[in-house]
């Protein structure tokens, strides 16, 4: 994979802006996800329209409101990453965007780790989820799509995938699951996001055609 790191604080208006049009790992799941009957889901058909308005005006279409509770995942995620680092030993690498150099896709990892060998997702959700994840102790469905395609866009060995939540007792506030990367499976995913990015083309010119018309 060839990628061009962009240095851009998250959420701003540059970091909007690399996104436009393009697959990233937090739309990964609606992108993959299907309906009891093995049919893709509508909101794969929105994600499909959404990039697809974007590459054609050229703007971001993300909704950037913000509930109580991805604000508290923001406020509470440089304290997960210091926790890694605590718990660990690793020094992060934190970047901007990874912007794919061929494919319309790109990534926003929380932070590289170990020379790039290795990333990071951080997560510090509410209370209940939080409790979910240490008796769970897996990476839950949406967020292993994540994984996946930043290990796809990425090239790293693997991705920790930690939880933190400084409300709990210190000895359950962290939780840290490993992913390692599987080729068979990195290669399946590619398949499926190449198959929908191509779709997100055909619905560019469906769109294109509605304008000539």
């Amino acid at each position: 994979m060839s990628y061009t790191i962009l240095t851009c604080d998250q959420r701003s208006a540059d970091w909007y802006a690399a996104r436009a049009g393009r697959l990233t790992g937090s739309v990964a799941a609606d992108a993959m996800r299907t309906i009891k009957s093995g049919a893709f889901s509508t909101s794969r058909r929105d994600l499909r329209v959404r990039l697809a308005l974007e590459r054609i005006t050229g703007r971001p279409q993300e909704d950037e409101f913000t509930t109580a509770a991805v604000q508290h995942g923001i406020d509470h995620e440089a304290g997960a990453l210091a926790r890694y680092e605590a718990e660990t030993g690793e020094i992060l690498e934190r970047v901007g965007f990874l912007s794919h150099n061929e494919i319309m896709a790109g990534c926003s990892l929380d932070s590289f780790v170990c020379g790039r060998k290795g990333i990071v997702e951080g997560k510090a959700p509410k209370s209940a989820t939080h409790m979910e994840y240490l008796r769970t102790r897996q990476i839950p469905a949406d967020y292993r799509w994540q994984c996946l395609h930043s290990l796809w866009v990425s090239g790293a060995d693997y991705c920790d995938f930690i939880s933190y939540d400084p409300r709990f007792p210190d000895d359950l506030q962290y939780l840290c699951v490993r992913l390692d990367r599987d080729d068979k499976e990195i290669r399946a995913y590619e398949i499926a996001a190449l198959r929908f990015l191509a779709e997100v083309t055909e619905e560019v010119d469906d769109i294109n055609k509605l304008r000539a018309a």
